[in-house]
């Protein structure tokens, strides 16, 4: 799957309750070539950074990190593939896991906005 993410934006739709990014949650992508890059925040999400390269089939492996509401800085790494739902729109599902704190897993969508 070919994908172009650059200037996308995208919002949380679902979380595992151990997940800290919620439905005020805003992704601002970008890309190049096969590096992908975003900033997002919202909810208890003050500020966060994602980095990514774009396998073949368009699904990224990416390492994240945030500042929460409680000031803490959490990290973690993901594997998120793309489907695009009925309506047309790409939808990532993503499969995570913090690499600090309770370094727990957990299952995210995106969808585009």
């Amino acid at each position: 799957m070919t994908l172009n993410l650059n200037g996308k934006v995208f919002r949380s739709i679902s979380n595992t309750d151990n997940g800290e990014v919620g439905s005020d949650t805003v992704f601002f992508y970008h890309q190049q070539g096969r590096h992908v890059w975003a900033e997002y925040s919202g909810g208890a999400v003050i500020k966060g950074h994602l980095v990514a390269i774009m396998q073949d089939n368009g699904v990224l492996q990416m390492n994240y990190h945030h500042i929460n509401s409680s000031h803490k800085i959490m990290l973690g790494e993901c594997v998120s593939t793309p489907v695009i739902n009925k309506d047309g729109k790409l939808i990532f599902q993503e499969q995570w896991q913090w690499l600090n704190g309770d370094k727990s897993a957990g299952f995210s969508e995106i969808i585009e906005q």
